[in-house]
């Protein structure tokens, strides 16, 4: 008996699960949902097998044949919830649970389903899945949704939305949908997905889910966007009425290929998901934008990554690819490491190699491996086998297995990203923004600018940007959040009304985080506007993002 991944009660010595039959109900005014799922196992097995919870209640747990089977649940673990046991007999292939829903929940147990969602008749449901259409519940002011996803997906890869939920169509295979007072807006936002999607194709090879549509989310919605095959979902934020924020489709987009189609198999690996994605979304952008416009993304994700290093200066082990996370929550330590130094890695091989060269290597790669979670062990065996020369070229165990940037990774310096880092890099010397220097700039020109700037600033210097461009006042929320940033850390109180009205409105982690945590360092006033805010808006936030949010409380008493 072990355990197949650090973060999962699933046994290597059991089977794992192939199909699950969910049956949901809704119940809004209780907000809870009941039903049952019934599991489809690889093969037959008698004896325990191990489900993974979360503050789950379960009811009962029966066989094909309708006999009762014993169970139990041990006590929660902070990091991985609850073990639900249950003891098979005689060789049955399925067992059915009241919930929603134990599963074997590691990448490496790609599952199909299928779900019978009940819901009240006024509201609509999205899952990621084909929807087959709907039916009339047993009661009159109440319908079922069907769905079925063919195709296997890890787990984590389930989604389910229900609301007020309407949508426009945008492409012949994308609708935008979101709540009634967002949607024109969103499909104005996304009405080029088609083509994005074809760029896509044309890199990467064909599109295997059959629709790629898209869910505008609440604001509380903690991430940027969530990858769900044939349902992405995404934060509100990112629609500012300049299509500026499309480079989160074209990120979400690239998930089609490298995290869904082939997946890491624990958490361990999150770098062959997020950092063959960003790699992916950049090469999007290139053949979109232009060498100089992905440049200026590039660059962007260089100072992430230094701010990371920098972050786990004391934790070498998260500024790793391949980590070791066993008994560490992942949520605690995410960050930008995965994405960009993965990305990072992957454009020193194309370097190395060539672009064509490489290009087929990546093409190969993703139709070996479609429809399966791998490990960063199995890719590296892939890559000797079709790059033989590639360990006389590439220190391998360095940029796979050791912290930090590695010596020969490249910073990229082309035209416009240079000058911007260098009119931020001046500031603290006297260097101001011209008009003649801005008179190109687009949003993204922007950010990279504030976002190289001292995050700590004397006041009068605050004073003096936000009084020039009025950037808390922008409807782009990088641009915002970037200021406010700098405020909140250099302790500028004539933005502090500004930043407290943006911690109850938004709820996105990227957001949260830094203006949080720069007001809880920088001064007591600070540190107490901090904590009676987050005591006000904590309700609004997704409990992810409350558990990240109180993490720095704890931090900064």
């Amino acid at each position: 008996m072990a355990p197949v991944d650090p973060h999962s009660y699933t046994d290597s010595a059991h089977p794992l699960t192939k199909h699950v039959a969910l049956v949901l109900s809704l119940d809004f005014d209780r907000k809870t949902i009941t039903g049952t799922a019934t599991f489809t196992l690889e093969r037959p097995h008698s004896g325990e097998i191990f489900l993974d919870t979360r503050e789950l209640i379960i009811d009962r747990a029966w066989d094909s044949s309708k006999k009762e089977l014993n169970y139990f649940l041990e006590p929660a673990d902070k990091i991985k919830g609850s073990l639900l046991g249950v003891v098979l007999e005689d060789e049955c292939q399925a067992i059915h649970a009241r919930s929603i829903f134990p599963c074997q929940d590691t990448p490496l147990a790609r599952i199909k389903y299928s779900a019978d969602v009940e819901i009240p008749a006024q509201l609509a449901s999205v899952m990621s899945a084909a929807y087959i259409g709907r039916v009339p519940a047993s009661t009159e002011s109440r319908v079922i949704d069907r769905f079925v996803m063919e195709q296997p997906i890890p787990p984590y890869l389930f989604a389910l939305a229900v609301g007020d939920i309407t949508f426009e169509e945008v492409g012949p295979r994308t609708r935008i949908y979101a709540e009634p007072s967002e949607v024109k807006a969103a499909a104005y936002e996304f009405a080029n997905t088609e083509s994005t999607i074809k760029q896509a194709e044309a890199l990467f090879g064909p599109y295997d889910w059959e629709r790629f549509d898209m869910l505008v989310m609440p604001p509380s919605f903690p991430y940027g966007g969530m990858e769900n095959p044939r349902m992405v979902f995404l934060t509100p934020t990112i629609i500012v009425g300049d299509r500026s924020g499309v480079e989160v489709v074209a990120h979400e987009l690239a998930h089609s290929w490298t995290g869904n189609l082939i997946s890491n198999a624990t958490a361990n690996d999150f770098w062959l998901n997020e950092g063959f994605t960003t790699y992916a979304e950049r090469r999007i952008i290139e053949a979109q934008d232009g060498l100089e416009r992905v440049t200026l993304h590039i660059g962007l994700g260089w100072q992430g990554l230094d701010e990371e290093n920098e972050r786990f200066k004391d934790q070498a082990e998260f500024t790793k690819l391949k980590q070791n996370l066993e008994g560490v929550d992942p949520d605690e330590v995410y960050s930008k490491v995965p994405y960009e130094k993965g990305s990072i890695f992957l454009r020193h091989l194309e370097q190395k190699f060539g672009r064509p060269r490489f290009d087929e290597f990546l093409k190969k790669y993703i139709q070996t491996f479609r429809f399966q979670s791998i490990d960063t062990e199995t890719f590296l065996v892939f890559l000797r086998q079709q790059l033989p020369e590639v360990d006389q070229v590439v220190d391998l165990q360095t940029w796979i297995y050791a912290p930090g940037i590695p010596n020969d990774a490249v910073r990229p310096e082309i035209g416009v990203l240079q000058k911007v880092l260098s009119l931020a890099d001046g500031f603290t010397a006297g260097v101001r923004l011209q008009k003649a220097d801005i008179v190109r700039w687009d949003p993204l020109e922007y950010i990279v600018y504030l976002e190289r700037l001292p995050k700590r600033m004397k006041v009068e210097e605050v004073a003096e940007l936000e009084s020039q461009f009025h950037f808390s006042e922008s409807n782009n929320w990088e641009i915002k959040v970037a200021l406010l940033t700098i405020a909140a850390y250099s302790a500028y109180e004539p933005l502090f009304p500004a930043i407290e009205k943006a911690l109850h409105v938004v709820g996105r982690m990227k957001y949260l985080k830094p203006l949080y945590q720069g007001l809880l360092e920088s001064s007591k006033v600070g540190n107490v506007l901090a904590k009676r805010v987050y005591k006000e808006a904590k309700d609004k936030y997704h409990p992810i993002a409350q558990f990240a949010v109180e993490c720095l409380i704890h931090k900064f008493p």
